[in-house]
């Protein structure tokens, strides 16, 4: 298997499952007269991010993980979503941005260097095998599942299924 395929269909998988999920809460809000701020706004734990910020660290875990990968330019998004479409936008954006990797640009990958920020003043230096499954794929399915969490918990009929986007 390339390094391509172990990166990019996975981070596709749950982009386009978080999709579905925030459909299927917006349709809930709607049905039971929620309002959509306070899903959005919704916590597993008062020091937690609200499901609006999992969404957006799921988006930039997948972007930014290809980029560093790649050795290509970083993205910078500002967390300005406030609403369901907006949320979906920034997926659909971050889709795209995924999709537009090609697979020569992996090449190499697992060994080269990824250097990312940890923290304000430090950095942390890995190869591209170990950053993918030490880091970047266990933030981006820890903060994936939180949302799924987090609408389950809320009473959006959602499952396994959805979650792995065969719904």
């Amino acid at each position: 298997m390339s390094f391509h395929d172990a990166v990019v269909p996975a981070y596709l998988q749950m982009l386009n499952s978080l999709t579905g999920l925030l459909t299927k809460a917006e349709a809930h809000c709607a049905a039971k007269k929620v309002d959509p701020a306070v899903l959005l706004g919704s916590r597993l734990f008062p020091d937690m991010l609200p499901l609006s910020k999992q969404i957006q660290l799921v988006s930039d875990f997948a972007a930014k993980g290809c980029a560093r990968l790649t050795h290509s330019d970083v993205p910078s998004t500002p967390d300005t979503e406030t609403s369901f479409a907006e949320l979906k936008q920034r997926l659909a954006k971050t889709i795209d941005y995924v999709k537009s990797f090609k697979p020569e640009q992996f090449e190499g990958a697992d060994t080269k260097d990824v250097t990312f920020p940890a923290g304000p003043d430090k950095s942390i230096t890995m190869k591209g095998q170990q950053f993918l499954s030490a880091f970047s794929l266990p933030n981006f399915y820890f903060h994936a599942a939180t949302a799924h969490g987090l609408l389950r918990h809320a009473g959006v009929e959602i499952g396994k299924r959805d979650f792995l986007g065969a719904n």
